[in-house]
């Protein structure tokens, strides 16, 4: 007998996430937060994600029609060139790494995903993306450590890296004690990166341009 059935509602997102390699480099940098801030609530590494559309709770009925209409759409699509770099905050309360790179395709991107899941009968709120890597969130009583550790990574610049996959993600928020979990319900590979001058994923670009940092 199953112990743990599907449950009939899931909390979902759409997603991308930055490669093992680039992860562990910001984790290297964050050494020293880690250490300095151990009241933050800092988010699992194999959490860290980038959303492009959050969906809220949905009924569970929703998730195929999602997963085809994604999966046609996103192995037409060509991967983007990205980055980590720098560090800020929203309202004290929510540590975060900013996106560099290709800026304009992200929001292209992000456009994209949130018309297809509108197309599946699937209400989205109009929020504008600020790309960002959420890391940590503060306790209520704490309105320093989130802005100090910010500070500390002004000068933090990953290197790019090209993304590989669209994830529709899963959370267990709100289903009981503990912290937030994700899981992949799904992802889907993007075409191969293609640039001027015949560029590959894995081979570096010329500098990728300025990146626009959440407010």
């Amino acid at each position: 007998m199953d112990d743990h059935p599907e449950p009939s509602t899931l909390r979902v997102f759409v997603a991308l996430a930055p490669p093992d390699e680039a992860k562990d480099e910001l984790a290297q940098a964050l050494q020293p937060a880690y250490a300095m801030y151990p009241r933050l609530r800092w988010n699992r590494i194999e959490d860290w994600h980038i959303t492009l559309a959050f969906l809220g709770e949905l009924p569970s009925t929703a998730v195929p029609l999602l997963r085809s209409a994604l999966a046609a759409s996103t192995a037409s699509r060509p991967a983007l060139h990205l980055g980590l770099r720098g560090g800020g905050h929203f309202d004290q309360r929510l540590l975060w790494s900013g996106i560099d790179g290709d800026l304009e395709g992200l929001h292209l991107l992000a456009a994209d995903v949130r018309d297809l899941i509108r197309s599946c009968g699937i209400e989205l709120r109009d929020r504008p993306l600020r790309p960002h890597l959420t890391l940590a969130r503060s306790r209520r009583d704490d309105p320093t450590s989130v802005p100090q550790a910010a500070a500390g990574l002004t000068g933090f610049v990953g290197r790019p890296w090209w993304t590989e996959r669209l994830h529709l993600v899963g959370s267990n928020i709100g289903r009981g004690p503990g912290p937030i979990r994700y899981r992949d319900i799904e992802s889907w590979r993007f075409a191969a990166a293609v640039r001027a001058g015949g560029g590959r994923p894995g081979q570096p670009t010329s500098t990728p341009p300025p990146g626009a940092h959440p407010a």
